[in-house]
């Protein structure tokens, strides 16, 4: 009989007093409560019934219970999120220098009465049911409930096997851990949902990997990143459920989501599925538009990829696109380039449409009708949000007919000269228009230089000129202003990573820490970063730089 928990699939750990000191539960001085938040008793999600950690087939139920598997020999701290620790966690920044703090994030230690479980999911990888799938490397250690009254869920990532593991180790690789943890982090810093990144640790112990899947097996070191977000649920927590007629869990499992995470719709509505799915494909359009809208590609669009809540989820083979070019791929194992940035909107929409397949269980025929239409409705819903987003990178004000053409002809020009994306919109915030209308291009502007080559640039530059004089109430100072509050200097290009990477890999986390401070900031110039390239063009070394779902 499968195992039913009356708490939120583990314990919940409420603030009492020392918040500093709260995650910790080890010395004398820190006071830790794990207590059910009053109210959640009702909501019950089945736990596998099965104890042990072996790889199997997992049926009728949620999460499986899987504990960490602590590293064999010494873990250093890498990097910290003071932002997350202080503002999410209500831990002082001093906690993460402490051996606890260190034992705790890399899995050594779990909270007293904790149950760490790993969720059990399936998926579409790249357009194939891939069946089950689940947490095969991350353990949730906790949901944490801030002074704000957010709750925020505690994973490791790289921390063992779980049931779920295939034939994986259940670790993740420096590399891959160092990427994570930067990429969330700037992704946040850029205004775009996503999880978030507390710590990163490394350790000595070897792993095995063959990065790009040819043969070449080389030995790395493992590490541990605790990553936190709202909720870890995705479109393949739902897949799983209707895919083997588990009709009465994903009714519950649906439920508990909506009450906890979509306020707006009411629970107790007929048509809740129905507006769930509605909310759901409204925030993915604009999501996936802010995504492109600075020029960043997922890599790995699957539906076990794909947050139910709308933010960035499982960072892989990520990029952020340098040249301009609508067919850029980050990942190197996707052969036939389905997830190409330019692509990145049609997968939302078969993603979505997976979604809507398995809620179709529970919609009765009107109910199916209404979701075929809303899902009718993306399309619409990303280009109205990606027209908003790139007339604001332009700093364009009002509705104006030609704002379109205006954007489409500077794109097509970008992708002619193969522009930088980033560099082109950020240097188009910071030159004058008496310089453009000149077309004096100073040679700071490197990026508008490329572009400038092109035959019909005057021309574009003519139409964008004449746009802009059509704002209402704005002068030149105020939209450069405008325009340099979206469009970022720095980030996170592929290069850089890499770069960081590489010191890490021989213990040097210098460039790792520089990039977390400049990529806090990415609107803003630091002098450190233009020292370091980060707003130069890529350097000769990375032209050919390769990222892999190897991690």
């Amino acid at each position: 009989m499968t195992q039913r928990t009356g708490f939120l699939f583990c314990w919940l750990i409420q603030r009492l007093q020392f918040p500093q000191l709260l995650l910790l539960d080890v010395t004398c001085h820190a006071i830790v409560c794990c207590l059910l938040q009053p109210g959640l008793e009702r909501t019950m999600l089945p736990v596998d019934p099965v104890k042990e950690n072996y790889v199997r087939k997992v049926k009728n139920c949620v999460f499986s219970i899987a504990f960490p598997t602590p590293f064999k020999s010494r873990v250093r701290l890498v990097a910290v999120s003071k932002e997350v620790l202080e503002d999410i966690l209500d831990l002082d920044l001093s906690v993460s220098e402490t051996d606890d703090f260190i034992q705790l994030v890399s899995g050594e230690k779990i909270l007293f009465g904790s149950v760490p479980l790993a969720h059990r999911y399936g998926g579409h990888q790249f357009g194939i049911w891939a069946d089950q799938l689940g947490d095969g490397r991350a353990h949730l250690i906790g949901i944490y409930m801030n002074r704000k009254g957010e709750k925020w869920e505690l994973q490791l990532k790289g921390s063992g096997k779980t049931p779920y593991s295939r034939h994986g180790d259940g670790r993740a690789v420096l590399r891959s851990s160092v990427r994570e943890f930067l990429g969330s982090e700037a992704v946040h810093h850029l205004g775009i949902p996503t999880s978030r990144a507390a710590s990163l640790v490394v350790s000595d112990d070897e792993v095995w990997r063959d990065q790009f899947y040819d043969g070449n097996v080389v030995k790395e070191r493992a590490a541990v990143v605790l990553r936190v977000a709202k909720s870890w649920f995705r479109i393949g927590s739902l897949e799983i459920l209707a895919h083997y007629g588990e009709l009465d869990l994903l009714r519950t499992l649906l439920d508990f989501i909506i009450q906890e995470h979509f306020p707006s719709v009411d629970v107790g509505e007929p048509n809740r599925y129905v507006d769930f799915f509605s909310v759901v494909v409204s925030e993915t359009a604009q999501l996936i538009a802010l995504w492109t809208s600075v020029g960043f590609a997922h890599g790995v669009c699957n539906t076990d990829n794909f947050s139910l809540l709308s933010i960035t989820i499982d960072y892989g083979p990520f990029g952020f696109m340098e040249a301009y070019n609508p067919d850029f791929v980050p990942n190197t194992s996707d052969d036939e380039r389905r997830y190409k940035i330019g692509n990145q909107a049609n997968i939302g929409m078969f993603n979505l449409n997976k979604l809507s397949q398995a809620l179709n269980p529970l919609l009765d025929p009107r109910q199916k009708q209404l979701a075929a239409l809303i899902l009718e409705g993306y399309p619409d819903l990303y280009y109205t949000r990606f027209r908003e987003l790139f007339k604001a990178k332009l700093g364009l004000l009002g509705e104006r007919k030609g704002d379109e053409d205006l954007i489409a002809f500077l794109l097509h020009l970008m992708e002619k000269t193969a522009a930088d994306f980033t560099m082109t919109f950020r240097q188009l915030s910071e030159i004058t228009q008496s310089q453009l209308q000149e077309l004096n291009i100073p040679q700071q502007f490197w990026a508008l230089q490329t572009i400038s080559k092109h035959e019909l640039f005057p021309a574009w530059v003519s139409q964008y000129l004449l746009r802009l004089k059509s704002n209402m109430n704005d002068s030149d100072s105020e939209r450069r202003k405008r325009m340099m509050t979206v469009n970022p200097r720095y980030v996170l290009k592929n290069w850089m990573a890499e770069s960081a990477v590489r010191k890490a890999e021989r213990n040097d986390f210098s460039e790792v820490r520089l990039l977390q401070q400049v990529l806090q900031h990415p609107f803003q110039k630091h002098s450190t970063a233009e020292k370091a390239g980060y707003a130069s063009p890529t350097p000769s070394w990375a032209k050919n730089l390769r990222v892999s779902c190897s991690s």
